[in-house]
């Protein structure tokens, strides 16, 4: 089996980090959103993957290449990007036929992988919403399965939101409904959409079974990503730390700091990851992600969200600041 991972995105609602960072590349509870998803897959024997890259793409690319020498890989631009359809109809030749996984690369998710996998059929991850017009919504039957999806309706008729994660047995009749929805020009809100195309492998008779996730962790906003940072902390219970190796500093787990942190005479914790090369003097860091080769003096940070190659001197505010910043309020 292969996987699809679509990570051509742009991340609007997480700038100004992805001005310069693609959003799967983000860190959080000490590894990259994309890590999460290829470590789960990985773990169960998928050892093919192809990557939908577009902006930032060539960065996405270094990154897997580096971190995953042993996996086979594949990369396909999106330079035009007109949705989620679309840019899986750009693997369709590396795909060739065979049963694909499916994972958005924004997802992240706690499920039975290997369940999934090994099921005789195709299916689609889905958990209950309060408000399912957001989402991509599923119409299921008593017997569990999907009668049919939609993309963001008005009106739903079920609660059940498609997670980004779908297992495709058939992927030669998903191929054949990407190129009917080009054919007859079907759009949801102007682009071309998974959802529909799964729909028309439905009508065509394809059978789809539901699997519930346990969690289903966001990562689109600022304020949600430092959510599921803490909620991933506090699963792991972070990185093993060695206050010793931090002079005259209070660690309070869980926290995640990489390599190479110099650390001193503070106070750092709870939910806090750290990239590596990272220096932090004089601080109170808490609530907050902070990236490589950045420099704190003399801050108070609570809830922030502050990326790599930056500094910070002297102040006590909530912040969102990109990569390659530098600011001293003294």
């Amino acid at each position: 089996m292969k996987a699809i991972i679509p990570v051509a995105g742009a991340g609007a609602k997480l700038r100004p980090h992805t001005y310069t960072q693609p959003k799967a590349l983000i860190p959080i509870a000490g590894k990259t959103i994309l890590s999460f998803i290829v470590d789960q897959l990985k773990a169960e024997g998928i050892n093919e993957f192809i990557f939908v890259v577009g902006y930032l793409g060539e960065k996405i690319q270094d990154y897997v290449e580096q971190t995953y020498p042993n996996l086979t890989t594949h990369f396909v631009y999106q330079n035009d990007r007109q949705g989620t359809a679309h840019a899986i109809q750009l693997a369709q030749n590396i795909v060739g036929g065979e049963e694909v996984f499916i994972a958005l690369g924004d997802t992240i998710c706690e499920y039975d992988i290997k369940e999934v996998l090994e099921s005789p059929c195709s299916m689609l991850g889905i958990q209950k919403v309060d408000d399912p017009r957001q989402f991509g919504v599923a119409e299921i039957n008593e017997e569990g399965v999907i009668e049919h999806v939609v993309e963001k309706p008005s009106i739903p008729k079920s609660n059940h939101a498609l997670v980004g994660l779908y297992k495709i047995k058939e992927s030669t009749i998903l191929f054949e409904c990407f190129q009917q929805l080009v054919n007859d020009n079907i759009k949801s809100n102007g682009e071309y959409n998974l959802t529909d195309a799964l729909d028309c492998m439905i009508k065509k008779g394809v059978e789809f079974k539901s699997f519930k996730v346990k969690n289903w962790f966001d990562c689109g906003k600022k304020e949600t990503l430092l959510e599921t940072n803490a909620v991933l902390l506090k699963k792991s219970g972070g990185y093993a730390i060695n206050p010793e190796l931090y002079t005259n500093s209070i660690i309070i787990a869980p926290v995640s700091i990489a390599d190479g942190c110099v650390i001193e005479n503070s106070i750092i914790g709870p939910h806090v990851t750290i990239g590596n090369n990272t220096t932090i003097r004089s601080s109170i860091v808490k609530d907050s992600i902070i990236g490589s080769f950045t420099s704190l003096d003399e801050v108070v940070l609570d809830n922030s969200l502050i990326g790599s190659d930056a500094a910070v001197k002297g102040m006590s505010r909530t912040l969102n600041i990109g990569d390659n910043t530098e600011i001293d309020f003294g």
